[in-house]
């Protein structure tokens, strides 16, 4: 019973500071859309009025998502995950993902916040802590131990590092100083928490997470360039069949493929960006054939180039 009587009090704790964030959030963004206050760089506070029936694709960067409310679903490869509210995902590598609303009203949007994460200061951090950070068997919400995305639960500590943080947006004085300790708080909850090894595993020098993440960080550098495995399997000090087995249990895709995803998305952006046609956009990112880039292109966007990036232009889309 007295067990019974603090979960119920832990769970009114978490409601009751959830909602404070969320009439936080609708302050600072009482309209759709993403605001990244200078005072708090690589910070972005996301709200959609509506589910989303279409995906929207886009290239995760290293980050943490924190859910405040509404729900929202990810696909990375073959992999989905929604996650809802008090949930939040971790990206520890660039992804490209489709992601979509799937719960929203005018009443009780969509609220997330964006938390960009610098390699660095995790493995600083990790050095910092030493042992103290949890053994890869207590992390058990996530099967897949080395995928690059997987989401976690927020506990009272974790949400109330996020709400300072994002106090700071009221005193833009004190931010300078400030906003970096509430960053390693936030990191330091999570380092400690459920997915705090499998975090680890991309930081620590010689593990495989960590050299998958060095050949992602080249193809993303390179994606113009012919794919070619051995080069990367080199680079990573891996067999080629070594490396093509964990860059798929990270990414939930080949490399081929990921390059692709990517070459995709980069041609997308410098047709809607630059104004460049199909056929520049697609020489530009390393395609040799315009009527193969538009196929793999409708395939992964839905629509031929054109028309996608032109319904682009009369959409106010949300970020991912």
């Amino acid at each position: 019973m007295a067990g019974e009587q603090r979960g119920n009090a832990v769970e009114r704790e978490l409601e009751i500071a959830r909602k404070g964030l969320v009439r936080n959030i609708l302050r600072w963004v009482p309209e759709v859309g993403m605001m990244n206050p200078s005072v708090l760089a690589g910070v972005g506070l996301i709200r959609s009025d509506e589910a989303t029936t279409s995906c929207i694709s886009s290239v995760y960067e290293p980050s943490l998502g924190f859910i405040v409310q509404g729900e929202k679903s990810l696909q990375l490869g073959d992999k989905e995950i929604t996650y809802g509210p008090l949930n939040y995902l971790a990206s520890s590598v660039h992804l490209p993902v489709s992601a979509r609303v799937v719960k929203a009203l005018p009443e009780q949007p969509y609220l997330a916040v964006k938390l960009v994460v610098e390699p660095k200061e995790v493995t600083d951090l990790i050095l910092e802590l030493g042992e103290q950070t949890p053994a890869l068997e207590a992390d058990f919400h996530c099967p897949e131990v080395n995928c690059g995305l997987c989401m976690a639960q927020m506990d009272i500590g974790l949400l109330n590092a996020v709400i300072r943080l994002l106090n700071l947006l009221d005193s833009p004085t004190d931010a300078p100083v400030l906003a970096p300790l509430a960053r390693k708080e936030i990191l330091y909850r999570v380092l400690m928490g459920e997915m705090g090894a499998r975090i680890r595993k991309f930081a620590v020098a010689d593990s495989q997470a960590n050299r998958i993440s060095r050949v992602i960080a080249l193809l993303k550098d390179h994606f113009a360039e012919p794919l070619r495995i051995r080069e990367l399997a080199d680079r990573a000090n891996m067999s080629e069949s070594s490396l093509y087995h964990s860059f798929k249990q990270i990414t939930r895709m080949s490399p081929l493929q990921f390059q692709k995803k990517l070459r995709l998305h980069e041609a997308r952006r410098l047709m809607l960006s630059e104004g460049l046609e199909a056929a520049s956009a697609s020489y530009r990112v390393g395609y040799e054939s315009p009527s193969h880039f538009s196929r793999e292109y409708s395939r992964m966007f839905g629509a031929p180039p054109r028309a996608d990036v032109n319904k682009l232009r009369g959409e106010q889309r949300v970020p991912a």
